[in-house]
Parts: C-alpha cells; sequence; structure tokens
C-alpha cells in the first residue's frame, strides 16, 4: 500500500533537526513529506538542505493543525496518510504492523501506534497512550492514562484492539475516510479536531484501532505546553463544538448543559487556585461557541450512535472515586 508520512511543521527547525533522522531511517516504505504552516524560520531551507528525499509542501498561511493537514493533504497522493507530529520519534519496523493491518482488514479506517513518553520511555504518553475513549459528557481519557495519571508501561495494553479515538500526535487514516469525512474541522484550528474526526467515522461505521506492535515516543506540548492557558481554551471550547455536531439528537440537550455545568465547576476550581487566565480562558471558549454553536449545528450528520460512551462520567470516577487507572474503570457504571 503507497502510505505517505505527514509532518505538519511550523517553525520547529530544531524539532526537525532532532526528530526527521528517525523518521527518514526508519521508514522505507513511505514516501515523506514536511507540510509547511507558512514558517517564519528556516525549516524548509534545512528540510532542503540535510534531507533531499524528504518532499515539501508549503501552506499559503499558519492554518494550523486542522486546516493545515486538509491544505498540504490536496496535494499528496497515497493511499494512507500517516499524520505525524515533528516530536515524535519513532522506531525500527514501526509502520509494517500498521500496513498489514489496513491490508488484512479493510473495515479499519483509522489507526493509532502505542505512545510512549520521550521523556520517560517506560510511561505511556499523555496525548494519546494506548488509545482514547470519551464518557457520557465528551471528556477523553486513554487507556494508559486517565486525566494527569500516566501508567508505567507493564505490556497490560500489549493488544490490537478497538479504540473510540486515536492521538493526532501519530495518526493513521485511509485516504478514502479521511476525503469522505472532508478532512479535520478547520474551525477547531488544534486541538481535539482528531477526537471529532473519529466521531464522525464512528457514526458512519468505520472502525477505529489500536496497534501495540507499532511504537513510537512523543514528547508532547512542544508547540503549545499543557498549562498554556491558550490550549486551555482551544480543548474547553473544540469539546464542546464536538458534541453540538455529534451527540445523538435525544441526548445533545441535557447532555450539554450537564457539560457546560461542569465547565462552570472547573472555573471555579482554577478561582481557587488563583489560575485566573486559565479562567478567562473558560469563559472566552464559552462566549465563543455560543457564536459558532449554529455554524456547527448545521454540520451534524443524518446519524449519531448512542453507543459512543462505555462509561458515563470520568470525572465523577476520578475525582470522588479515585479511580486513576484505566483497567480499574472497566466494569464501572
Amino acid at each position: 500500500m503507497k502510505i505517505a508520512v505527514v509532518i505538519l511543521n511550523w517553525n520547529g527547525t530544531k524539532l526537525l533537526e532532532q526528530f526527521l533522522p528517525s523518521i527518514v531511517n526508519f521508514s522505507p516504505e513511505a514516501d515523506i513529506y514536511v507540510a509547511d504552516n507558512a514558517s517564519t524560520d528556516d525549516s524548509v531551507a534545512f528540510v532542503k538542505a540535510n534531507f533531499p528525499t524528504v518532499k515539501i509542501v508549503v501552506n499559503e498561511s499558519n492554518f494550523g493543525f486542522a486546516q493545515g493537514y486538509n491544505e498540504a493533504l490536496k496535494h499528496i497522493y497515497a493511499e494512507i496518510y500517516a499524520l505525524v507530529n515533528s516530536d515524535i520519534e519513532v522506531t525500527e519496523n514501526w509502520l509494517k504492523p500498521i500496513i498489514e493491518t489496513f491490508e488484512n482488514e479493510p473495515k479499519t479506517a483509522i489507526i493509532q501506534p502505542k505512545l510512549l513518553d520521550f521523556k520517560r520511555k517506560e510511561y505511556f504518553e499523555y496525548a494519546g497512550a494506548a488509545g482514547g475513549f470519551l464518557d457520557k459528557y465528551g471528556y477523553p481519557y486513554c487507556r494508559g492514562r486517565v486525566f494527569e495519571t500516566l501508567e508505567k508501561d507493564n505490556g497490560q495494553y500489549d493488544d490490537n484492539c478497538e479504540i473510540f479515538w486515536a492521538s493526532g500526535a501519530c495518526f493513521f487514516i485511509r485516504s478514502t475516510v479521511y476525503k469522505e469525512l472532508k478532512g479535520f474541522d478547520a474551525d477547531f484550528f488544534a486541538h481535539q479536531e482528531e477526537i471529532d474526526l473519529c466521531w464522525r467515522a464512528f457514526n458512519k461505521g468505520h472502525i477505529i484501532k489500536y496497534n501495540s506492535k507499532s511504537v513510537v515516543y512523543h514528547v508532547g506540548g512542544a508547540t503549545l505546553q499543557l498549562g498554556n492557558p491558550k490550549k486551555t481554551f482551544l480543548n474547553f471550547r473544540n469539546s464542546l463544538l464536538m458534541m453540538v455536531k455529534n451527540l445523538p439528537k435525544n441526548q445533545l440537550f441535557p447532555v450539554l448543559f450537564i457539560r457546560l455545568v461542569l465547565d462552570g465547576v472547573a472555573g471555579i476550581q482554577f478561582l481557587f487556585q488563583g489560575k485566573f487566565k486559565h479562567l478567562w480562558a473558560i469563559l472566552k471558549a464559552h462566549f465563543v461557541f455560543y457564536s459558532l454553536c449554529s455554524k456547527n449545528y448545521k454540520k451534524r450528520a443524518s446519524f449519531q450512535s448512542e453507543k459512543y460512551y462505555k462509561i458515563k462520567s470520568i470525572v465523577y470516577l476520578y475525582f470522588i472515586e479515585k479511580v486513576k487507572v484505566f483497567n480499574n474503570i472497566l466494569g464501572t457504571k
């Protein structure tokens, strides 16, 4: 199968210098692209000078993650897109098990590899760990990561299984499915656009999988750190937009109302912690969400599955019941 590894870049010369060599060395099956989001540093010149086999697509502006990939992939032709963050270190033969799964399982549309922490390589990484799920109120959690708790990789997730969402840090998708779904939602700019895409794929009956035989290491927060208020704004706003688009009709308003209340609780927590910038980020996220709500409601597909969640509230389990490990969540309500 023809596979294209596409690395979205914005002013990331240092990251490309550090992480591009592993991709070039360990990806003989693929065409490798750097999709540049109108960088103002010497990223493009650096790639041209040091990695002549890597192809370059230059976007006209910094479109962010979502539209940045949408624009770049218009110029890239392959059966499989591997969308890889610029702060990912890959391992030898990382593509082989992914390609085999796509070849042997025609209904599988999206795959995520095992995502480990580059700084602590024996631990799972925050952005996707061993594959993601949502609770009833749209809160994401992962096998290997629930909120801030990261599990050590002891082989407990050395399997190949269906998941609900795959991490955008290292995201494999059939090009036909990407085009069918019209790519990422450009309104998101960055953060949770991959969950929205997976949710839309799930509603259309596509299968999303995790493959533990493919292993990569992720720095995380290289372009926007976890404690940045802008990240807080994007996560809260985009989560609400995603729910408006994808929740089943009979649950849309009651579930969304409870989620808005829970966001308010999070804001109060930030207030008592003295994190006023994050409080303002939540308030701003809600104001912008209200302005975009009607537009995104019109994006709803004809069908939304009611089976999008396995547990009712990861917030309750984690903060009240003190359940911190994914395998301990199994069997709870």
